[in-house]
């Protein structure tokens, strides 16, 4: 009997290491605060339980599972989206932000984890087309008013090769394609996934087309949308560059790509 209750105790003090090692090795997950926008779908949203949805999530959700981070998110106004990552409300930015050398004086990036090019949406019925060239599209659209999301590389596009359109920014994208159905602007530009997902292809944006062609300038657009680390968090920024490459390999990425899109979202390799 005594040598039943010496195994029994020995069976439980086991047990009990294990789960002590369990609960602290989940105790000791990395704590990574996660900052979006969710306010631009289908990358960002929040839906009408309050709850954030969208490819962007979803991804992040799979890069944090892969570098086996603990993950939260943050919603942060696009304006005030890197402030607040360099005043520490944050970890890592993943919010569909583009590349961008400007940006990279202020943050570093990760790899891209997705790429899409820009592109101009109006009135059916304006019967509206725009030419290749830039400084002939200027011409064309010479006076007419474009909605435009604030602070974002689309306005920076606009303002650098568009001088002759009368630029109108918004907080959100979703306000700027809003005044576009209602007439106080002629046209919007933004990411053309954005576009067909949260505009075209919804109710709301039935008598409305793209026009143009697709933008995809470096100087502007950058090498795609990547997630901004703090200067010097080169731990962090490797596990996620790891991390993209995991679920790129595994099939978690494409899985996640075709539940919102019917094309590769990621762009050239």
């Amino acid at each position: 009997m005594r040598k039943l209750f010496v195994a029994l105790a020995a069976v439980a003090a086991i047990g009990l290491a294990a789960g002590g090692l369990a609960g602290s090795a989940q105790a000791q997950m990395k704590k990574v605060l996660i900052g979006t926008e969710g306010a631009y779908p289908p990358f960002n949203y929040i839906d009408e339980a309050g709850k954030l949805q969208g490819f962007d999530i979803e991804i992040a959700e799979a890069l944090c599972a892969a570098a086996k981070f603990d993950c939260e998110f943050v919603v942060q106004d696009w304006d005030g989206i890197i402030p607040g990552l360099l005043a520490k409300k944050y970890d890592a930015i993943i919010a569909s932000m583009s590349i961008t050398d400007k940006r990279k004086e202020v943050v570093d990036f990760t790899d891209k984890y997705y790429n899409t090019p820009a592109k101009f949406v109006a009135p059916k019925a304006a019967g509206m087309s725009i030419p290749e060239d830039l400084a002939a599209a200027n011409e064309k659209l010479s006076g007419m008013r474009v909605g435009v999301q604030r602070a974002t590389i689309h306005e920076n596009f606009l303002r650098g090769e568009f001088p002759g359109v009368e630029v109108v920014p918004y907080a959100t994208q979703e306000e700027a394609n809003l005044d576009l159905t209602n007439g106080r602007v002629d046209l919007v530009m933004a990411d053309s996934v954005a576009l067909l997902e949260g505009f075209v292809n919804t109710d709301a944006g039935q008598d409305y087309e793209f026009v143009g062609p697709d933008y995809n300038e470096p100087a502007y657009h950058g090498d795609g949308a990547g997630i901004a680390i703090r200067k010097g968090e080169d731990e962090l920024r490797q596990a996620f560059n790891e991390a993209i490459a995991q679920i790129r390999s595994d099939g978690t990425y494409q899985t996640i790509n075709e539940k919102y899109f019917d094309f590769d979202v990621y762009g050239k390799e």
